[in-house]
């Protein structure tokens, strides 16, 4: 086979990984990964994919299907580096060099602390590795995971709904509805597509808030945040979050660079902070914001409420500034998303 042919049978190869990929859990600790394994010709002999914690990896779930020997001088092509070490299963790399695979190519680089090593314990079994194959489609993909595992904490989106003059409640604490129902709905669609949503305790005392994600006609989506409540006092036993569908979890939220290395470590790579002022402006304070969704409703409200509090921010110099990156109109209101710009040395 030509060096052309060769890349061509390669990339072919990774798309169908990539589609097998797909199939697998796309919410937990694991990724989402696919395999095809090839003959020297350029032929299928094998295809994989991961299906959850305790399963075999997908380069694992390939050889499987294969007889003894049959791997023997093959093209492992896989959406991830495989894996360097043992955890529920055994390390990806060895089984390869076992199978005795002769090339690996492979998307995008494990970036695990103790997973990652697999393509120079190939590389040092004598295995050709190629790299970077479909990176960019494969890194779209598996873009979640990448940042929980890169950052070692779930990437954070903090939300809130607020008055043009910056005001989260009216005077007497009341904050139904600021926003219209187009925007409600919104937040709901959201809510649905992180992996869990958090407020402090403050807001379970004054807001009793169910922490669900529904539709427009109240009935709750298939898939459901985890609840999350950061705070030191203890919930009351008939609030709305004990009857959510999953079990929420607690923190105290004395360090949160801790407690969200925990929700890492739990599969969480996506958190939706709700509430209230104190707990956002802990997470933007602290630094630990990837992305602000700020609803404006068209109404003054003047008062004490302000939807975020103390930042610890001494000088107009030192604002902590974002970038716009949506602007969108919500019946009466509108959304701005906002993204932190990058610091100096980043």
């Amino acid at each position: 086979m030509s060096a052309d042919d060769q890349r061509t049978a390669d990339a072919a190869a990774m798309r169908r990984a990539l589609e097998l990929s797909v199939r697998g859990p796309a919410r937990g600790v694991n990724p989402r990964v696919g395999c095809v394994i090839l003959s020297p010709a350029g032929e299928t002999l094998a295809e994989g994919w991961h299906r959850g914690v305790g399963t075999a990896h997908a380069e694992v779930d390939a050889l499987a299907q294969l007889d003894s020997e049959a791997a023997r001088g093959a093209t492992a092509v896989v959406t991830l580096e495989p894996c360097n070490h043992t955890g529920h299963t055994g390390p990806c790399a060895q089984a390869l060099i076992e199978a005795g695979v002769g090339r690996v190519v492979y998307a995008v680089a494990d970036p695990g602390t103790h997973s990652s090593g697999g393509a120079e314990r190939l590389r040092s079994a004598g295995v050709e590795v190629i790299a970077g194959v479909l990176a960019d489609e494969v890194g779209a993909m598996l873009d979640d995971w990448l940042f929980a595992a890169r950052k070692r904490r779930p990437h954070i989106t903090v939300k809130w709904a607020s008055s043009l003059d910056g005001r989260a409640a009216a005077a007497d604490g009341t904050s139904r509805w600021i926003t219209g129902g187009e925007a409600r709905g919104d937040v709901h669609r959201r809510r649905a597509a992180a992996d869990a949503i958090a407020v402090g305790t403050g807001t379970v005392f004054a807001d009793d808030p169910s922490l669900t994600a529904r539709t427009p006609s109240g009935e709750l989506f298939d898939i459901q945040p985890v609840p999350v409540v950061f705070g030191r006092r203890r919930v009351p036993a008939d609030a709305a979050i004990t009857r959510h569908p999953h079990e929420t979890l607690f923190f105290s939220g004395t360090d949160l660079r801790a407690d969200l290395e925990e929700l890492a470590s739990r599969g969480i790579r996506s958190l939706f902070i709700e509430g209230g002022p104190t707990l956002a402006s802990a997470f933007i304070a602290a630094g630990l914001v990837d992305e602000l969704l700020v609803y404006l409703a068209p109404a003054l409200l003047g008062g004490p409420r302000l939807a975020v509090g103390e930042l610890g921010v001494p000088t107009i110099d030192a604002a902590l500034r974002f970038d716009f990156t949506v602007i969108e109109r919500l019946g009466d209101d509108v959304l701005l998303v906002a993204r932190p710009q990058p610091t100096k040395g980043n």
